[in-house]
């Protein structure tokens, strides 16, 4: 009899259909709510993202997970997975959790705060549950791996050999999300709550294209490409597939090939992870990049990592032709528009204007450059203000939405083990209200000794010099932005609610292993 070993995740959710992914230990025919699909083999392993269709908007439906007939899900002491559909009319409440940066269990991190999350939902009337969860990034932590983690690599291979003990192919990455995702409290409250997905740096490895001399470095290597490889075929497997709707999946070449295949499909998914790897030279390589709507809601998810132009003179975030599809779908009949970028657009002053600096820095020749490269991979510079063109950019998109009927314009982030809220300002006024909104960790730890810097750069005084010296090399901001909430600190995850035109966010963080609020800030 088959097996389930991860999942059920629930996963693309709207009026009429949803997506369930699951991993199970051998091929079988996977059923759910009435919806059936075989499994499809990659390296080995097993999994299926079955579509279910026929569902009638607004409504609540609890579900089974059967292998080859056989109900394997769900665990007892849990309430019944639910697939809760949108109404197809009127603009109800929506609720959204947010947070980034999540390692698995370890007594040292402190209470996980999606685990304290699924601890109340357990308790509480499924009305009161949220409608989606967004995770920005870190979701697994290729290079700063468990102990156990570690012991189990070096039943593999030696670990006094580079990488050590970071993962370092395919196989290894699998491990890693077992171990994060395998929590029962999280893997139930991910089976009931719509979840979307992004990687950032550490699904990867830290750093992960910083520039082109990073990646020079890794190429020089005899182990980066085929970790690169494997990262991207289990991303693609763990998380991006069920980031797309039944209509995207139907138009997705890479996805028909795989569930129409006979036999593993680990290779053909290694072909098109070298293929969507050369993207960050500029190459065509593929769109991590998505859109979900939830009703007057629109979510509009920014891969800020594979897609970067690195080389051949301007350097940006996002090639042209992804950023062309960015603008395009930010355009719309909603509300609200959220943009979820694991990296922050907006920092704190002073860290924004130093990492502009730098930029400027690494395009020096000879020492100087080198030197801002190095400060650049050290002080982890890379974020949007270090990408300048990319980041103007995006302020001239976020200013050309709240000039419209858009109630609110917000960007969603994680990456820098603190949060915060800041409000966006232009030059002149617009008519949303524009905040960047940062959630991070959902369950890591911050040394001790960088805490004070978080409260110091938001400081105006030490902004204000760094501000000087930045305007004498480029030109000055097309946005500001004032700090209205935060710095934050402790595992912790925001919730953003919308109610017709109004929103907030509610920050909320772990104490033991319950949750406290700390904080609401009003969107307007």
């Amino acid at each position: 009899m088959p097996g389930l070993l991860l999942g059920p995740l629930l996963r693309h959710v709207d009026s009429r259909s949803a997506t369930v992914w699951v991993e199970t230990d051998a091929p079988c025919t996977v059923a759910v709510a009435g919806a059936r699909t075989r499994t499809f083999t990659a390296g080995g392993h097993h999994y299926a993202l079955v579509v279910v269709t026929g569902l009638e908007p607004g409504t609540s439906t609890p579900y089974e997970v059967e292998l080859d007939g056989e109900t394997v899900w769900p665990p007892p002491d849990f309430p019944p997975s639910r697939i809760r559909t949108f109404p197809e009319e009127g603009d109800p409440e929506f609720v959204m959790l947010f947070g980034s940066c999540r390692k698995p269990i370890d007594p040292g991190l402190g209470f996980d705060a999606l685990a304290a999350y699924a601890k109340r939902m357990r308790d509480q009337d499924e009305k009161d549950w949220p409608d989606a969860l967004m995770l920005l990034g870190d979701q697994v932590y290729a290079d700063e791996t468990t102990d156990a983690t570690k012991k189990w690599i070096s039943e593999r291979r030696s670990l006094d050999k580079p990488p050590g003990g970071e993962v370092i192919d395919f196989e290894e990455y699998t491990h890693l999300y077992h171990e994060s995702w395998d929590e029962p409290l999280a893997r139930w409250l991910m089976s009931t709550v719509p979840t979307s997905m992004i990687f950032d740096d550490h699904d990867v490895r830290d750093d992960w294209n910083t520039s082109q001399t990073w990646r020079d470095e890794m190429a020089r290597t005899d182990w980066w490409d085929e970790r690169e490889r494997g990262a991207l075929v289990s991303y693609w497997i763990y998380q991006h597939i069920g980031n797309l709707s039944p209509a995207d999946l139907d138009q997705d070449e890479v996805y028909q090939r795989v569930v129409k295949a006979e036999g593993d499909v680990g290779e053909l998914l290694h072909e098109f992870a070298e293929r969507a790897r050369q993207e960050v030279n500029g190459s065509k390589g593929t769109r991590w990049s998505y859109r979900r709507d939830f009703g007057n809601v629109r979510l509009l998810v920014i891969d800020t990592r594979s897609g970067r132009i690195l080389s051949g003179g301007a350097r940006s975030m996002v090639g042209d032709g992804e950023f062309e599809w960015i603008e395009e779908n930010a355009t719309g009949d909603f509300d609200h528009l959220l943009i979820g970028s694991s990296l922050p657009w907006l920092m704190p002053h002073a860290i924004s204007y130093l990492q502009t600096l730098n930029e400027v820095a690494c395009r020096q020749p000879g020492w100087r450059g080198r030197l801002g490269e190095k400060l650049r991979q050290s002080g982890d510079l890379e974020h949007w203000p270090s990408f300048r063109a990319s980041s103007d950019r995006l302020a001239k998109l976020v200013r050309r939405i709240a000039d419209t009927d858009t109630a609110t314009v917000s960007v969603l982030s994680g990456d820098v083990h603190h949060g915060y809220a800041a409000k966006v300002t232009f030059p002149t006024p617009v008519r949303a209200a524009v905040y960047q909104l940062v959630c991070s960790p959902v369950h890591n730890m911050l040394p001790w000794y960088v805490k004070p810097f978080f409260f110091l750069s938001w400081r105006r005084s030490l902004a204000a010099v760094l501000r000087r010296r930045m305007l004498r090399k480029v030109d000055p901001l097309p946005v500001d932005w004032e700090k209205v909430g935060g710095p934050w600190l402790g595992n912790m995850v925001a919730t953003l609610r919308a109610s017709g035109r109004d929103a907030e966010m509610l920050m909320e963080r772990v104490e033991g292993e319950e949750l406290k609020r700390i904080a609401t800030v009003p969107l307007k």
